[in-house]
């Protein structure tokens, strides 16, 4: 087999479908996923374990391979001949190499091409505070942080540093100076990024992802000094983040970081990518917006209210999940049966319905 055509014939169908997700695993056909949904490519032969070591030798660098070969699995960025980029993850399977492509899409879509709502927008506008969007993998996150960006980079003249594992959307300066920097390529992890970031006179930071409670104190640190700080965690909803955030550090910790995180929160959105009616995905979110009664229920320890304080809080602007997929189910873009089964307290939702 000649990987370098066959993965570009792989790339062109995946492209074709509309797909989002290219896997190659040996013992299966190629296969794409597209509106959330599997497919296999029937026509491709079936791939063998040489096969997918090829692939892999052909989307890494020999550094990459090095590490992948030590450690057994690597996160990975790939981006072909044609410019189209990908995010990947490489690793063993029954003694054999799997790969799983993410295509990531050339053009920054804007909030309003995404589907999600306008108050977004205002938190791109704030000057600093914590800004997370939280959901399983796979939810769009890392495209809703991306029209953040974006929509920064059209209105106000930043310096904006991304710290990211691997880099995935290629930002343009436009009125904004951005850095981009990829952990283990430019920086040695996100922890000494963040340190380092408050010695490079940034406006803006975005951290790929929150992990451990080193990158989680600096990030809430920078936004309490005057930065505004963009992130990512693998949460259900914002009274869960909220509760993970303070559990990921020691027990004596916790009191000073709950104060902490009161004062700098800004939001928490929440999204789910909801299979359309007409075809593709939509996505339903939940929005906290931190006002003077979520910092209460913060510091006081009370996070098991924070739902309760969003579903009465639209006249803030809070955005309550199962109202989300209600207004959905009425617009006639999602069927009853999806609204169940992305709703996190189907009971709720049975009363808006």
């Amino acid at each position: 087999m000649e990987y370098g055509p066959t993965f570009k014939k792989y790339i062109n169908v995946l492209v074709h479908e509309g797909g989002s997700d290219l896997h190659l695993s040996a013992g299966a056909h190629p296969t794409i996923r597209t509106s959330g949904e599997l497919s296999p490519m029937l026509k491709e032969p079936v791939l063998m374990p040489e096969d997918t070591l090829g692939f892999l030798k052909l989307l890494l660098t020999p550094e990459q391979e090095k590490r992948f070969l030590a450690e057994q699995e690597v996160d990975f960025a790939y981006e072909s001949e044609e410019k189209i980029r990908f995010r990947g993850n490489a690793f063993f399977q029954r003694g054999s190499v799997g790969i799983a492509l993410r295509l990531i899409p050339r053009t920054i879509r804007s909030i309003q091409e995404l589907n999600l709502p306008d108050v977004l927008t205002t938190f791109a506008r704030k000057s600093q505070g914590f800004f997370l969007v939280v959901g399983p993998v796979g939810q769009g996150k890392t495209t809703t942080l991306a029209a953040l960006i974006g929509l920064i980079n059209t209105e106000r003249m930043e310096h904006i540093v991304t710290i990211e594992d691997p880099i995935e959307y290629i930002f343009e300066p436009k009125q904004s100076l951005i850095d981009q920097r990829e952990v283990r390529i430019d920086t040695k992890d996100f922890e000494t990024a963040l340190q380092s970031a408050f010695r490079q006179d940034i406006d803006v930071l975005l951290v790929g992802e929150m992990r451990g409670p080193e990158t989680m104190s600096a990030a809430v640190t920078a936004a309490e000094t005057g930065h505004l700080v963009l992130s990512t965690m693998h949460t259900n909803d914002a009274a869960q983040t909220v509760d993970r955030i303070i559990d990921t550090f020691p027990g004596s910790q916790q009191d000073q970081i709950r104060l902490q995180l009161a004062s700098s929160l800004a939001g928490i959105f929440s999204q789910r990518l909801v299979p359309r009616i007409s075809g593709g995905l939509i996505p339903a979110c939940e929005l906290l917006i931190n006002n003077k009664a979520i910092a209460n229920l913060i510091r006081e320890k009370r996070t098991h209210e924070i739902p309760t304080v969003i579903e009465t809080g639209s006249s803030d602007g809070m955005i309550d999940m199962n109202r989300s997929l209600a207004e959905l189910v009425a617009r006639g873009e999602i069927t009853v049966e999806s609204a169940y089964q992305y709703s996190l307290n189907p009971n709720l939702l049975q009363k808006l319905l």
